[in-house]
């Protein structure tokens, strides 16, 4: 029996369709000046602000940075991005007080007040950001012995690690590594890669072999005795940071990784004084050691310095996610306090909720569910790891959402304005991942939206005058999957449970991440499965890396919800990434999907896809014109 699968793009309502353009930056005017070796001119009805962001002892930041500008008199908010050389400004100034917070991935926000005193003046600030001692730095290994092609994978390794790419890191680092079988960073960083998908077993492996090979791996060390301690083996742990700690005695982690396992086997005295460490070598980016250090006290019976410790934590951290349990141990400590005879021993811990545990999870080691395994054929679940996010960055949720939604808005009209090749390769996988089955295709591509109904959009997709499944590798047609962005249009996004996750990056460009789930309540207008002339919606979750700077959507992650067993579909993965295509000749620069991959596993088979666009063309299309299909090749 031949099984008809294809995947469409459904319907939706819509309302005019119009081209918006959209604010950047706080009302900049105009800037002018791009010739090479002239100064910038700015055009202004107020006072400049002219801030240059630099790392520690004024190095320059290898990333991209937020700026966010607050007038205390007017409660109003601006918020910029650095460009390149790491730079931003602000114009239309009025006088009086302002706050400026600078923030990004894997830093500590540096704020500061200033003033502006006149109405016309120039403002220029420098903001130094201290690293986040709780973060681990990923970095690819400065080895002159290193291959420069291993340097360059294991470069864009760690930068797929950073936006949570965990797929292509892996295939980087497994190419460098077998260029470098016997470096102690590729190590660590193919055991951090194993962390984040739960994969203990190997991320043991890979630590230790770190740890052999270089005694003095700080990270590889930390790391490891993390696991173990997770893994409850606290003299293995303690083994592992105590020879951290004595490797670089500065490690705020490596302490308070250290302070938690003395705290399990009951050292409480040892506990507390590597707590204090932790706090004083954290340079108050260390605050989670509180915890620790206010249950060693409360432990020793020294219940007045345990709840000053828990209380010093609420005070920097009032809304963590170890804040209530925080609370409930501060409450118990003062009801011993007060009445000693009715509350013998220690404050009752509960091991589901443990306050320090809630706190440990550091920015580039983000939330997973105990026992999640990744599979190996396909990225792991959207749920299951998160990109790493910059500390204490609140996010300016309706600021994006509508940002991204003008944005999407104009996609709609770009998407008819071109066509382009389209490659396409299918492959049948086994349980490993690896191919069995091997299948390409090559189609001049157009897509079109028309409005066949008033306030109803529909996209349509051709390809060389072929549209039956049969023209598609293994009899399935995959279509409308450069269209995952239309999630957060404007129409559409109801139908949606959106949130805004923080601040992360990709490719050192800074993002806002914006997490997607369907809701149960409202009609799924995205995505189908049609079998034997029968469809089936697919309610999908995501996260899209939204850019800070124009509010353009640059990768969409999605999955489906739940299997589908009455079809035998039990998973879905896609991945979809936009970018900027330029048409010099009609100095013109859309924002077009670029590729889309697709992972899914349906009748016992598991499939990949890939669809890639290039050769792109620029057309005009009148709004009573209608698009032919393109042409099939000779």
């Amino acid at each position: 029996m031949k099984i008809s699968l294809y995947v469409r793009l459904l319907p939706f309502a819509c309302f005019l369709l119009s081209e918006v353009s959209l604010a950047q930056g706080g009302g900049i005017s105009n800037i002018s000046g791009q010739t090479l070796g002239r100064p910038t001119t700015y055009e202004s009805k107020g006072s400049i602000l002219l801030l240059k962001v630099f790392g520690e002892a004024k190095a320059h930041l290898d990333r991209q940075a937020v700026a966010k500008l607050t007038n205390e008199s007017t409660h109003t908010i601006v918020w910029q991005t650095t460009a390149n050389n790491s730079d931003a400004d602000f114009v239309d100034l009025t006088p009086g007080k302002y706050e400026l917070a600078v923030s990004a991935v894997g830093y500590l926000t540096a704020s500061q007040e200033f003033t502006v005193g006149n109405i016309m003046n120039t403002y220029n600030l420098e903001s130094v950001l201290k690293p986040d001692p709780a973060a681990i730095e990923l970095s690819a290994p400065a080895s002159p012995n290193m291959p420069s092609k291993a340097r360059k994978e294991t470069q864009r390794a760690v930068n797929d690690l950073k936006s949570g790419n965990l797929k292509d890191a892996e295939k980087q680092l497994n190419s460098a590594h077998k260029m470098v079988p016997d470096s102690s960073d590729l190590d660590f960083l193919l055991g951090y890669l194993d962390y984040q998908k739960k994969d203990m077993k190997q991320a043991e492996i890979d630590l230790s072999k770190a740890t052999t090979a270089d005694s003095h791996n700080v990270q590889a060390l930390a790391l490891l005795g993390r696991l173990r301690l997770e893994r409850e083996d606290y003299p293995a742990a303690k083994t592992c940071l105590e020879q951290a700690v004595a490797s670089d005695g500065d490690s705020w982690m490596a302490h308070n990784l250290l302070a938690d396992t003395y705290l399990r086997q009951h050292e409480y005295e040892k506990a507390r004084q590597q707590a204090q460490l932790a706090i004083e070598k954290g340079k108050g980016g260390g605050n989670a050691a509180e915890i620790v250090l206010g249950e060693a006290l409360a432990d020793m019976g020294r219940d007045k310095e345990a709840i000053t410790a828990l209380k010093t934590f609420l005070r920097y951290t009032p809304d963590s996610a170890g804040a209530a349990p925080v609370r409930e141990m501060i409450a118990q400590l003062e009801a011993r306090e007060a009445n000693p005879a009715a509350s013998p021993g220690p404050p009752s811990k509960s091991a589901s909720a443990s306050p320090h545990k809630l706190e440990m999870q550091d920015p580039l080691l983000a939330a997973t569910e105990n026992g999640f395994s990744v599979k190996s054929w396909e990225p792991p679940g959207i749920d299951d790891v998160k990109p790493a996010v910059a500390r204490d960055v609140a996010c300016p949720y309706e600021k994006v959402v509508d940002g991204v939604g003008a944005t999407v808005k104009q996609f709609v009209d770009d998407v008819s304005r071109f066509n382009a090749i389209e490659d396409v390769l299918h492959e049948d996988l086994n349980d490993l991942g690896n191919p069995i089955v091997k299948d390409t295709r090559e189609f001049n591509y157009v897509a079109t939206i028309s409005e066949p109904k008033p306030g109803i959009l529909a996209v349509d997709e051709f390809r060389t005058g072929r549209s039956d499944v049969s023209d598609f590798p293994g009899q399935i047609a995959t279509r409308g999957l450069p269209s995952l962005a239309l999630v957060f249009h404007p129409d559409m996004r109801d139908n949606f449970e959106i949130t805004c996750e923080g601040l992360s990056q990709w490719n050192d460009k800074a993002v806002w991440l914006l997490h997607f789930r369907q809701r149960e309540d409202r009609p799924n207008l995205i995505r189908s499965y049609v079998v034997g002339g029968q469809v089936y919606p697919v309610n999908l979750r995501g996260r899209a890396w939204v850019s800070a700077n124009t509010f353009q959507i640059v990768r969409m992650e999605s999955e489906m919800m739940r299997p589908m067993p009455q079809i035998q579909l039990l998973s879905e993965h896609q991945i979809v990434d936009y970018g900027p295509v330029a048409f010099p000749k009609k100095s013109v620069e859309l924002w077009l999907p670029k590729s889309a991959e697709l992972y899914f596993d349906f009748r016992k088979h598991r499939y990949f896809r890939r669809h890639t666009f290039r050769d792109f063309l620029l057309f005009s299309v009148d709004s009573d014109s209608n698009v032919s299909q393109p042409r099939a090749k000779n």
